[in-house]
């Protein structure tokens, strides 16, 4: 097992500045089996770029967005250029402990293990639900022993780099900028037959949306909130699900006005929603319901 690292970045200077050197740390630890660290930098205009050139120039790769594409994009940049057959995603707000990648090998000795889930500290696993016709997750808790999640985060998780190419990455074309690209990856994979895993070992903390605190709220709001809607539209592909969904959408929309207003602002990607759905219909080698049910 050889692990290529990837941290996409936007605006992040102060936050590596600060984190760097754990990972570089837990580079230097021959047992993580760490083969690179590469940074892209998704059009920082914060001086991100020439701080990590001038201070790890030889000791981390860096990519270059000339111009913001979103956390999907720099991620799938970096997984195209990794070199690994694993990647681990980390985000700039997340700190590693030394050790942190030693205990994720063992698990990706079965071939049907796409992810592992680092263990950020107060949290446990995911518990994956279909709740009021929507796909959601709920907290699993914190135990010592590992255990199958729903999802692996994008900023905290180790992923087969084979696999991930199969499913073609995160989803550029719905979800950029940002918001729901991992769970949906996860999903995929899920109904495709793979496994993921929550890792009580692999420790790390995680100064939770340091980034997107950045972003005005209102606009993070709606673009999770779309996202969400996207993902469902792609990925129900039970009949009786999706028929579960419309119902409670249009309940939705009664019971709050303002929600037909991200029901609009999804509907401008209904071209690309069909077109993928239809990869989910003819991939997908389990159903939703056989997916949730793993999680009850």
């Amino acid at each position: 097992m050889n692990v290529s690292i990837i941290i996409p970045n936007w605006n992040g200077k102060e936050l590596m500045e600060k984190n760097l050197p754990f990972v570089l740390k837990a580079k230097e630890n021959k047992s993580n089996k760490i083969l690179e660290i590469i940074i892209v930098d998704d059009g920082s205009t914060d001086d991100s770029y020439k701080f990590i050139k001038e201070n790890y120039g030889e000791r981390i790769k860096v990519i270059k967005h000339t111009k913001n594409r979103g956390f999907s994009s720099a991620v799938n940049t970096g997984v195209r250029s990794a070199k690994g057959d694993f990647i681990c995603l980390l985000n700039t707000d997340v700190v590693p402990e030394n050790n942190f990648l030693v205990s994720t090998k063992e698990f990706f000795n079965d071939k049907k293990v796409f992810g592992v889930s680092l263990h950020e500290k107060g949290y446990g696993g995911s518990v994956g639900k279909f709740r009021d016709g929507f796909i959601v997750h709920d907290p699993g808790r914190e135990l010592e022993k590992p255990y199958e999640t729903f999802w692996v985060s994008g900023g905290s998780g180790v992923f087969r780099r084979s696999t991930w190419m199969s499913l073609k990455g995160f989803d550029e074309t719905l979800l950029s900028p940002l918001y729901w690209e991992d769970l949906d990856i996860c999903y995929r994979a899920l109904k495709r037959g793979y496994i993921l895993l929550w890792d009580p070992k692999a420790r790390v903390a995680h100064e939770h949306e340091s980034t997107t605190s950045k972003l005005p709220k209102g606009k993070v709001n709606t673009i999770r909130e779309r996202n969400q809607l996207l993902v469902n539209w792609k990925n129900l592909t039970s009949a009786a699900f999706f028929k579960k969904h419309l119902e409670e959408l249009v309940k939705r929309c009664v019971a709050h006005p303002g929600y037909i207003r991200i029901v609009i602002i999804a509907l401008f990607k209904f071209k690309d929603v069909m077109k993928l759905r239809k990869i989910e219909q003819r991939e997908s080698v389990l159903s939703d319901e056989a997916v949730f049910a793993k999680f009850s």
